[in-house]
Order: C-alpha cells, then structure tokens, then sequence
C-alpha cells in the first residue's frame, strides 16, 4: 500500500534532506551508493513520496556529517511528523493549496505579511470573514460551505491567543484595505475595533502603508514569509492566486521578498500612530 500524502512536516524534512545532499557535494547516485540504497528510494525520500523511518534518517545525518543543534532540530521535527493537523476533517471544501497553507502556517514561529486587498484571516472578525469568502466562492457556493469556511478561518486564529508560543505576526496592510467597505459600516467598524484589540497583543504587529507612499515595492500584490522555529529550516514565502499558490522556497527568492517587506515597514507609518489610524477607525459611527 503506498503511503498517504505526506504531512508539511514529512515535506519540510524532504527539502532539508535533499539541501544537505547538495550542501555535502554528492550526487543522489553518490549518496545512495554509500548507503547500499537504490537510487530511486533516496529520491522518492527527498520528494517526501516515501515516508523517512528514524533509523534511516540517523543514516543519512552521518553520511551528510549533520551533528550538533542542526541535528537535534531534524530529530525534533521527524517525531510525530506524520500526525495530522485539525484542517485536515475539512479536506473535503478547501483547497489542496489552502490546506498545504493552513499547515505551514499552524508550524510557523513568525509570519511577515503584505496585505493590500483585504485584511489578513489571521485578523479578520466572523462577518468579516463571511463576507471575503462568498465574494471569493463567487456566490455560487451553499452557504452550509460558505460557513465550514468560516470555521476553519477562525480555528486557524488561536495561533495568536492560544498556542504556546503564539504565532510572531507582523502585518502590514495597505491603506486601501482599511477604506474599502466590506460587508457594510457596521461589519467594518466591528473589524476596525478587533483590529486594534489584536494589535495590543504582544505578538502581533499593524503598521498601515497610507496612500501618501505612492508607488512602492509591494505593489505587485500581496505575499507572506513564513519562518520556522528550527534554526536551520528555510523560510518559505507565499503568494496567492486565484485557483492556486506559490510557494518559494528558493533562498534567494525568498531574501527579494524579505527586502520588499523590509522596505514596506519602513514606507509605513509607525506602530503607535497605525494603532491610532485604527482608533479612530473604530470610533466612527457606522
């Protein structure tokens, strides 16, 4: 029987695998040879198509001549690696892209964002929320999926408040998101209060980019980092589409989008006059 879909997990230890394989300078017929194993089954290992027993991963950190803390993070990250997360009961409405998401951001230690359409569903109120997602089904789904939708959206938000540790988010959003009137002013309103909530947390991080800034390195749309408490697991950046997701994981891609958010921050207003924006927001009458 072959094995199920591998967890983010068992991919994120595939990718390292095979970056140490490079890092070492041998070939996968080089590596396989020093193990006695076939080509084709190291290479289904460094795809995560064949799932990595612990002994098997002892070997290949002694081939690759892995010790030390980079080790103990792998160990650390293979045990359990092929357990499910909560999302995956609602594999039957969401995305297989959305999905692979949701499990990289329940892993991440921090997330860096650019929102310029609308707020992050890290942030986002339950009418919020309901509202983007029949726009984004296009009105054509029944509202039984519209609302599992909205569950998961909300689940995915105890990263913030109930995880130990939560998850390090740092938000920049575009001014246009703020104007743009979703839902009606009361919906809004209730948003703008939740969002300064949020950015009292010590973990969460708003800045707004106002109109003012003009053209800016982000305007080719909006895109997350995600970082991962393993000291020695890449980033990974992410950018949604319509129908799919890109997923970067190329360092030298993922650098160019660190310096577009890094440029964003400092384009931005500062955290304690963002907070005001979002007082003031809220303060208005709907």
């Amino acid at each position: 029987m072959p094995d199920p879909s591998p967890t983010i997990r068992e991919r994120r230890i595939a990718i390292e695998l095979r970056r140490l394989r490079e890092q070492t300078g041998l070939t996968l017929d080089q590596a396989a040879e020093r193990l006695s194993w076939s080509r084709a089954t190291l290479g289904r290992m460094e795809t995560a198509i064949r799932r990595i027993k612990p002994v098997e991963l002892q070997r290949l950190l002694n081939v690759y001549m892995v010790d030390g803390r980079r080790r103990d993070d792998l160990v650390e990250l293979a045990r359990g690696a092929h357990e499910r997360g909560w999302w995956d009961r609602y594999t039957d409405t969401l995305p297989a892209a959305y999905a692979t998401y949701i499990a990289l951001e329940a892993e991440a230690r921090s997330l860096r964002c650019y929102d310029a359409l609308v707020v992050h569903g890290l942030l986002q109120t339950e009418d919020y929320a309901r509202e983007v997602i029949r726009a984004g089904l296009m009105q054509l789904a029944p509202d039984s999926e519209v609302e599992r939708r909205v569950e998961v959206r909300l689940n995915r938000q105890i990263l913030l408040t109930e995880r130990k540790p939560p998850l390090d988010l740092w938000c920049v959003i575009d001014e246009n998101v703020l104007r743009r009137m979703i839902g009606g002013p009361s919906v809004m309103q209730t948003q703008y209060a939740h969002l300064v909530e949020l950015a009292e947390l010590p973990n969460v991080t708003i800045q707004v980019l106002p109109h003012e800034v003009g053209a800016h390195p982000g305007a080719a749309g909006p895109f997350a980092i995600l970082q991962f408490p393993e000291r020695y697991m890449p980033d990974v950046g992410y950018i949604e589409a319509l129908s799919s997701a890109l997923y970067l994981e190329d360092d030298a891609d993922v650098h160019a989008y660190s310096l577009v958010f890094n440029r964003l921050v400092a384009e931005a207003i500062g955290i304690d006059e963002s907070a005001a924006v979002l007082r003031r927001l809220a303060a208005e009458r709907p």
